[in-house]
């Protein structure tokens, strides 16, 4: 079975990972398989522009835990969707030196849903696991997320609403 781990950046992807990794999961960082597929890069967004149509088109399936901000694209058996409320996102992010443009693009994507509406239009509603990770522990957060995936904790998505957010950042 292949499940994915997806959020926006700062959501705590690849931190859950890695406690699932030391839990006895198989984990594939995504940003280890995009290489050839970069098209080029987008100096405004300092970002790397990847062909996501072929990239997951090509994209080898994987027995274990896949993760990274396109996880949502590949055929996973079920997929977490990190969440972070958008203004401690943006903190986050700022901690990382991102720079103010892509932070505020992060947590306006946060605040719109963008990566939630993208998952369940691929995947049922029964496959999506929606996760607020803003105020939980690693540990508690990996611990949810692998009950999941061991179909011991119940699907959810849909209940966070962070449009109050919106305008802080558009």
């Amino acid at each position: 079975m292949m499940y994915g781990i997806t959020g926006t950046p700062g959501t705590g992807k690849s931190s859950i990972a890695g406690v699932l990794r030391e839990q006895g999961f198989r984990v594939l960082h995504l940003s280890e398989t995009t290489a050839e597929y970069v098209i080029g890069e987008d100096p405004v967004r300092a970002t790397l522009v990847i062909d996501e149509e072929r990239w997951a088109a090509e994209f080898v399936p994987f027995d274990g835990v896949v993760e990274g901000h396109l996880a949502h694209l590949l055929p996973c058996d079920r997929v977490a969707v990190l969440r972070c409320r958008p203004d401690v996102l943006a903190d986050r992010l700022l901690g990382r030196g991102y720079h103010d443009e892509k932070v505020r693009e992060n947590a306006l994507a946060e605040a719109l849903d963008v990566v939630l509406v993208e998952t369940l239009e691929i995947f049922s509603p029964e496959q999506v696991y929606e996760l607020d990770t803003t105020d939980k522990s690693i540990r508690e957060c990996s611990d949810r997320v692998g009950g999941f995936f061991r179909g011991e904790i119940a699907p959810q998505s849909g209940f966070l609403d962070w449009s109050p957010y919106i305008g802080m950042f558009a």
